[in-house]
């Protein structure tokens, strides 16, 4: 039996904090059960790099692994339980 597991994407391309911080909180909150349980994946797109600092760190805080890469013109940050 494989398990896949989903990819959600949110774009907050062209917001500053605290909008990113508090939108990227609720996706979270939104999808906390599969978040938790490994079913999904949740991506945020930004292109502010502050904004991107204090999402990893508050979603870190929450205990997720963030993992964050530059794309070309902006930062594809990635939210995952801890495996």
């Amino acid at each position: 039996m494989s398990s896949q597991i989903s990819i959600e994407e949110v774009d907050i391309r062209g917001q500053i904090c605290p909008s990113t911080l508090l939108t990227a909180l609720r996706e979270v909150n939104i999808r906390k059960a599969d978040l938790k349980g490994g079913k999904i994946c949740l991506t945020m797109l930004s292109d502010n790099r502050s904004s991107v600092t204090n999402i990893s760190e508050s979603v870190g805080s929450m205990g997720y692994q963030v993992d964050v890469k530059k794309e070309h013109d902006y930062y594809r940050i990635t939210i995952s339980r801890i495996p």
